[in-house]
């Protein structure tokens, strides 16, 4: 039985889930698949140090965070940076792959990239590698050329892959891999709505602004529904309870922590409101729901935004201005039909299949070459 060793970090839900949707496409197709969180793996306590930084820069400092992305993504710098890491990480993970012992590595999280280049390029491991970059732009830390594939989102992400010197027949637009949920056909037409549903989301970590939004939508002369998902923010959610418990008990707010059912949510809303996290901008994609951002964290989503606002995908609004927006594409529903259409060509090329096949090619072609090496 082959075996697929596929690295994450949690920062942020988008690599998880990509990871969890490729473990359960090589799983259900016969493969032993072990996922392992690389921050984990190197030291817990460094992961828990690590993670609450991270959580203090993107929502205390964002700026701040956006100026380190900046600065890192360079080619002069992030060799600096990458070089650091991979002294640091190098040989937990080198041990990791050789207990596993997979056929195939794949990462969906930048960070590991550096560590398994380094691998390959010193003959340590030979074994193929895929790159997964969960956003529509890729920094580069995801360059390396001992990356046997890159996945990414679309051909706006390969150009810039190949701008920094990445081959283009080594890169795939498949799409982040999101959930199959989210590939079901869409019954946003068979589905009878009294009210306009607006679905307001700020992935896994929650965010404050939320409630400044919110506090213009409610306040819309018009009929509407607010799903609201907080993520795992308990005190977000707690807040929003307690303000607004009339509106929720009238059936006009629905209120979510952490929930499964965003599929269905996405499926029956007329459109969302979120900061562009990758992972979440792809299933919205492929649901064909449109973007409203009127928030973003600077760094991946400021590009991830970037890249939605001018294909035609996102609008974005400043939060104050959040209410006449609305208003605009609830009297213009032919804004958010041509959005749809556009999404609808573009997640065309999302396929969950097409990222395994790759993968099983992969395995194949190495295990010929190796062949071929010793006579086999």
């Amino acid at each position: 039985m082959d075996k697929v060793l596929i690295f994450t970090a949690a920062t942020g839900g988008g690599h998880n889930e990509a990871a969890s949707s490729l473990e359960g496409e090589f799983t259900k197709r016969g493969y032993k698949v072990k996922k392992v969180d690389i921050l984990k793996e190197i030291n817990k306590v460094s992961e828990t140090i690590f993670m609450d930084f991270y959580k203090i820069l993107i929502n205390k400092f964002p700026n701040f965070y956006g100026s380190i992305y900046e600065i890192s993504n360079n080619e002069i710098i992030n060799k600096f940076v990458t070089k650091s890491f991979t002294k640091i990480a190098a040989q937990k993970i080198y041990h990791t792959i050789l207990q596993e012992d997979p056929d195939l590595i794949i990462g969906t999280h930048a960070f590991v990239v550096s560590v398994v280049g380094h691998l390959k390029d010193n003959k340590m491991i030979n074994i193929p590698f895929i790159s997964v970059v969960t956003d529509y732009e890729a920094h580069y830390i995801y360059i390396n050329s001992n990356v046997d594939a890159y996945i990414t989102g679309s051909a706006y992400t390969n150009k810039t892959l190949e701008r920094r010197g990445m081959s283009r027949d080594k890169i795939y637009s498949y799409g982040i891999p999101i959930k199959r949920e989210f590939f079901k056909d869409s019954r946003y037409e068979k589905i009878k709505k009294e009210s306009f549903q607006v679905l307001l989301m700020a992935g896994s970590l929650g965010l404050k602004n939320m409630k400044t939004v919110l506090q213009n939508i409610v306040s819309l002369e018009r009929n509407f529904h607010i799903v609201v998902v907080c993520g795992n923010n308990n005190q977000l959610r707690n807040s929003i309870e307690n303000h607004y418990l009339d509106l929720i008990n009238a059936g006009r707010i629905e209120l979510y922590g952490f929930t499964n059912e965003i599929p269905y949510l996405m499926e029956t809303s007329d459109v969302i409101i979120t900061k562009p996290g990758g992972l979440t901008i792809s299933e919205a994609i492929a649901k064909r729901l449109p973007i409203i951002s009127p928030y973003y964290i600077p760094g991946q989503e400021k590009e991830n935004l970037n890249f939605l606002v001018k294909e035609g995908l996102a609008i974005y609004v400043e939060e104050n201005n959040i209410k006449a927006t609305i208003e605009t594409v609830m009297d213009n529903p032919e804004i958010l039909k041509a959005m749809r259409k556009r999404m609808e060509k573009l997640s065309q090329q999302f396929s969950l299949d097409k990222v395994f096949k790759l993968g099983e090619k992969l395995i194949q072609d190495y295990n010929y070459r190796l062949g071929t090496v010793y006579g086999g």
